[in-house]
């Protein structure tokens, strides 16, 4: 069974890369203080934003990144992406699954392509125009923020890119604040709640 499911997840990843993938542009920060940046995202998006648990477990890959993304309330996502690992704003492609059995999902994909790591985060939501704004607290290595313009099919990167820009200058987020990679990457490379 396990091969079959294995099978079918790589035709799956074939399949993505022969389609155009959905994509955003991202910039990922730390946050040094998290009560004025929600209080600044609440005013742009004129919500207290939504809280939203999760837990995320990440699969080994030859390319890009593939997470489980558990809702903790019986639902999650089959999440791929590929994005550079830089600063600033950069391009993200990726593909998602909705899915009604994390669980059993999660032990498939751990006996199949072994576990690379897990991340667990409280996530405030923000929307503002066509952005989706985080501000996360990620257990072990403290509080960041997201940002993800969702691209519109006829947007250039640039347009994106200056999206991403402009919101993060009514943020307050500063350039010496953005990160590379994802929360997984800081993990592994031991980064530390400050």
């Amino acid at each position: 069974m396990i091969r079959a499911v294995f099978a079918e997840f790589v035709t799956f990843r074939r399949m993505l890369h022969l389609r155009e993938m959905p994509s955003n542009v991202e910039i990922k920060a730390k946050v040094g203080d998290p009560a004025v940046f929600a209080q600044k995202a609440a005013q742009l998006s004129q919500s207290e934003g939504t809280i939203i648990r999760q837990h995320d477990t990440f699969f080994n890959c030859s390319q890009g990144r593939l997470k489980l993304r558990d809702f903790m309330n019986g639902s999650g996502q089959l999440i791929f992406y590929e994005r550079p690992d830089t600063d600033g704003p950069k391009l993200s492609r990726y593909s998602i699954s909705p899915t009604s059995e994390p669980s059993s999902l999660q032990t498939v994909l751990s006996d199949s392509l072994g576990v690379k790591g897990e991340v667990r985060k409280e996530r405030r939501l923000f929307l503002i125009g066509q952005t989706r704004v985080h501000l996360d607290t990620v257990e072990g290595l403290g509080h960041y923020m997201e940002l993800e313009v969702v691209m519109r099919p006829e947007q250039t990167l640039e347009e994106g890119q200056q999206v991403a820009t402009d919101l993060m200058e009514r943020l307050g987020v500063s350039a010496e604040s953005l990160v590379t990679g994802a929360y997984m990457d800081l993990i592994l490379k031991g980064h530390k709640e400050t």
